[in-house]
């Protein structure tokens, strides 16, 4: 089914994005997923070609356009190319509305052109060990002293974590407040008291490095805060659908990516004197696979379209992420099956888009979180 929703600019946007990757990723990404952790020099690379800060304005060095559907071309790109150590859609579908709508005009001279050049590498710290998807849970908190916010707390899976240079940390600022409690504060690299712990070993997307922050008498003060105080909670609630949308727009591509692969094996490999394509249960299995993919992709443009509009709702993202996330699993277990056994061998793709797909269907909100937003919506 044709696409209805990108016009020419996307498109060359995208043959960038592939050469970009083709280029400056594909040939390293076996290294970084034995490394843990991409280069910093592809970021340097991503910010000189233009990929970091499309919707920024161009007086720090964006784009200057905003529009999802470049960062939909990209995370569909990097989804193609298995490129899953790129840190990227962290850094422009989840970090940028937050620094965007909330800087202020002096923040925005001092981390902006950073944030486009790949010198500043960005990550949001939400989760903590014991809350996991209960954002209200948080316990890291900050305590106000003289002109400064005294930081204490820990938390987990936080990706770009070890890269990155500013951290956007949810903390409590006022115990008694509920969810009008929580606050948003800009940690800086190498700030005292702020420590990375462990790049954690996943079972999947092993170059993209994900780790344990840790708090300590951080001092962060006023000028760091992001935002009003106490409006952190609404200001997650607020960005949280372009997130989900964000990993909406990565399952669906990469099931896309996986079925692709998965048609070219069936036609190439051979058993019992003829190409397994010829089986039924294999046509079958493909055009099960392949209607669910066109299905999902449809929605999911729309979903695009209506964020552009501003008028995508929370559950309507929730949606799009459930199902596309679980449509991602089922998928490339399919596809791993009528790989055979070579299917279960690391040096096959498909092996690799199987480890990846797992997490998808947790981070962001897990699929069960996200049931309860869309359940909410229909019943109160």
């Amino acid at each position: 089914m044709e696409r209805t929703i990108f016009d020419s600019e996307h498109e060359a946007f995208r043959e960038m994005v592939r050469d970009f990757l083709g280029r400056e990723v594909s040939p390293h990404h076996a290294q970084w997923e034995r490394d843990g952790i991409v280069s910093r020099d592809v970021w340097l690379a991503g910010g000189k070609a233009g990929l970091l800060g499309t919707d920024v304005p161009e007086t720090y060095g964006g784009g200057g356009v905003t529009d999802f559907r470049f960062n939909t071309v990209m995370s569909e790109e990097i989804a193609r190319a298995g490129a899953s150590g790129m840190g990227f859609p962290v850094h422009n579908d989840v970090i940028a509305p937050y620094l965007l709508r909330l800087c202020t005009a002096e923040q925005r001279q001092r981390w902006l052109p950073g944030f486009c050049s790949g010198d500043l590498i960005t990550a949001i710290a939400m989760t903590e060990p014991g809350t996991g998807s209960d954002l209200q849970g948080i316990r890291t908190s900050a305590v106000r002293d003289g002109a400064d916010w005294v930081l204490n707390g820990q938390k987990t899976f936080i990706s770009n974590g070890i890269l990155a240079d500013l951290v956007i940390v949810v903390a409590r600022t006022d115990p008694e407040a509920g969810s009008q409690g929580f606050s948003l504060l800009v940690v800086e690299r190498d700030t005292p008291g702020f420590e990375r712990g462990r790049n954690l070993d996943k079972l999947g997307m092993h170059a993209q490095d994900t780790a344990e922050l840790s708090f300590t008498d951080v001092r962060v003060p006023s000028r760091n805060v992001l935002g009003e105080l106490g409006q952190g909670f609404v200001y997650l609630m607020q960005n949280l659908p372009q997130e989900r949308m964000s990993i909406a727009v990565g399952s669906c591509a990469g099931a896309g990516a996986a079925l692709d692969m998965t048609v070219d094996y069936c036609k190439e490999r051979t058993a019992f004197g003829r190409s397994i394509a010829g089986f039924q249960n294999s046509r079958f299995a493909l055009a099960e696979m392949a209607t669910e993919v066109a299905v999902t992709r449809t929605f999911v443009d729309r979903c695009i379209t209506d964020l552009n509009a501003g008028t995508l709702s929370a559950s309507d993202a929730a949606m799009a992420k459930w199902w596309s996330t679980e449509m991602l699993k089922r998928t490339v277990d399919r596809c791993l099956q009528l790989h055979g056994g070579y299917g279960y061998m690391t040096e096959y793709p498909i092996a690799k888009a199987y480890l990846d797909a797992r997490v998808q269907t947790i981070f962001g909100g897990t699929t069960e979180i996200m049931k309860e937003i869309v359940g909410r919506s229909l019943v109160g």
